[in-house]
């Protein structure tokens, strides 16, 4: 399990270069300690923006198109499994109740869908409530985010 990678991911790393190329600035497997007592962290955070954006994998977040149950090890794995599940929900419950728009992308998701799907979000179109206090309604949703990101 030391091999399992936390972040930087193949598909992470690609929305992250992806993003950057277009311009957006983020922050990556930042911290945020909410209000409710709750610590997150996302894969990609826009910190002015309140976007949240997560890229799940197949097996370790049990998708359900590709996701399947463990046939070796069962009695660990299917309860491991299921918690990731439930620590998802509670992050994403968290996260709207803090204000922020959370945006899941599975790993077998197109690269232009997943851009497609994050820049909705920015532009407050999408998962959360384009009204929620992390939006400016006079920014320019074409400009970057003004967070310091990764070069990836």
């Amino acid at each position: 399990m030391r091999a399992i990678r936390r972040t930087n991911t193949k598909p992470e790393l690609a929305l992250r270069s992806a993003l950057h190329r277009q311009g957006y600035r983020f922050r990556k497997d930042y911290r945020l300690d909410l209000d409710v007592g709750a610590r997150v962290r996302p894969d990609i955070a826009f910190t002015a923006r309140r976007v949240a954006v997560f890229v799940d994998g197949c097996f370790w977040h049990v998708c359900p198109e590709h996701g399947r149950d463990p046939e070796v090890n069962e009695w660990y794995w299917a309860p491991k499994l299921r918690r990731t599940v439930e620590r998802d929900r509670a992050a994403d419950a968290a996260l709207a109740a803090a204000g922020w728009r959370v945006v899941r992308i599975w790993e077998h998701v197109p690269l232009d869908d997943a851009i497609a799907a994050v820049t909705a979000a920015l532009r407050g179109e999408g998962s959360g409530d384009p009204g929620d206090p992390g939006e400016d309604p006079g920014e320019d949703p074409g400009d970057p985010d003004e967070d310091s990101g990764d070069l990836g």
